[in-house]
């Protein structure tokens, strides 16, 4: 699966605010996450930059749970 809603390493949605019309003008999840460059490298040269990843993936999905406990809706 290659497109810009699908994450290029496990093809879930990669839940990208910018990449949906719907909420584009919205800032991303990974705005406020550091994502190992390692884990960027790892993808086959071809995925790369073409879509996010999804957290998961990314491996930030502990970082984002911490945020929401800090900034709860």
């Amino acid at each position: 699966m290659n497109d810009s809603l699908h994450c290029p390493a496990c093809g879930a949605l990669n839940q990208c605010a910018l990449a949906d019309p719907r909420s584009a003008t919205q800032a991303c999840w990974c705005f406020s996450v550091s994502i190992d460059p390692a884990v960027l490298q790892a993808l086959p040269a071809e995925l790369r930059d073409k879509a996010c990843l999804c957290p998961r993936c990314a491996a930030v999905v502990d970082d984002l749970e911490r945020g929401a406990a800090h900034n709860p809706l």
